[in-house]
């Protein structure tokens, strides 16, 4: 995946937090509804967070690290209930440019000074070590830094996945890589993600993953939480598990864990004209108003 190079523009959300547009990606790093409230409700809360920091331990592994927004949310939630929980996390990021515009533009000035001595550290050197935090921010491709995590054997507690939309970024949305991700989460772990995509949900099934909906903050479309065995998720909606059954749940797939944008789009629109599926406007006509949209990929 080529490093960006096309500018961040700074925007302002609902919630007085800013977030970045990537002209690169052609998409803001967080819902305009809030950039500080998507980290907590779409991530912390979603993960049941607060909970799961009472224990001694907690490994969290961030996808997409972006402006360190999640990863703030889930300190600042672990040092409020829980100041003698050891962290340890881990965090992919392509752009190195992300975290350290967000650090010297003040973005970051909204969490509390600990955390933000955290992010700090994290975009200047990559590390960020205190008596109750080990983190590590490894910068590049994910698909092939997610295979340094595995060699570590790191199991997360929690995986926070928030790369840009499958249109515009399906490189982390295939198969293989999210069977990666299925490698690093423990057998009692929780993976959250905004997206709701018929295509996302049908890789985290296929990489051994059950699924089921959650709240995604500023979004009109629910998120999804996914884990191994059903136990404690919600179940789909009609509506939802129906649209597993249109050529929409083709997923995107990546073999080599190197294609291009372009050949993972490819690749995917071939097998769709010969699936045996349902045509997703079938499902859109049966369940969509017609003032209503689809629900997005992203």
């Amino acid at each position: 995946m080529p490093t960006p190079t096309g500018a961040l523009v700074l925007e302002p959300t609902a919630d007085g937090s800013m977030t970045l547009f990537s002209e690169d990606f052609g998409e803001w790093f967080h819902s305009r509804q809030g950039a500080y409230t998507e980290a907590y409700a779409t991530y912390v809360e979603a993960t049941g967070l607060a909970s799961l920091a009472q224990a001694p331990t907690l490994a969290l592994l961030d996808v997409c690290y972006g402006l360190g927004y999640n990863t703030a949310a889930a300190l600042d939630t672990i040092l409020r209930v829980n100041p003698a929980c050891q962290v340890r996390l881990v965090a992919l990021e392509l752009d190195p440019r992300v975290p350290r515009q967000a650090v010297d533009s003040g973005l970051i000035s909204g969490w509390p000074a600990p955390v933000q001595a955290c992010l700090q550290d994290l975009a200047s050197t990559g590390r960020a070590q205190r008596p109750w935090l080990e983190a590590t921010l490894l910068w590049g491709d994910a698909r092939q830094r997610i295979q340094a995590v595995e060699t570590l054997n790191f199991q997360a507690d929690v995986i926070f996945f928030d790369p840009f939309s499958p249109p515009h970024c399906p490189e982390l949305w295939t198969v293989e890589f999210i069977q990666r991700l299925a490698a690093c989460l423990h057998p009692k772990g929780k993976l959250v993600t905004y997206s709701c995509a018929a295509a996302v949900r049908t890789a985290f099934r296929l990489a051994g993953l059950s699924v089921g909906p959650v709240n995604a903050a500023g979004r009109r479309w629910p998120g999804t939480l996914a884990q191994i065995g059903s136990v404690g998720l919600a179940p789909l909606s009609q509506q939802e598990q129906e649209h597993l059954l249109t050529r929409a749940a083709v997923p995107y797939r990546d073999l080599t864990l190197r294609d291009s944008a372009a050949a993972i789009h490819h690749r995917r629109q071939q097998e769709q004209a010969v699936s045996d599926l349902v045509p997703t406007s079938r499902w859109r006509k049966r369940w969509l108003p017609l003032h209503q949209k689809v629900p997005p990929a992203r």
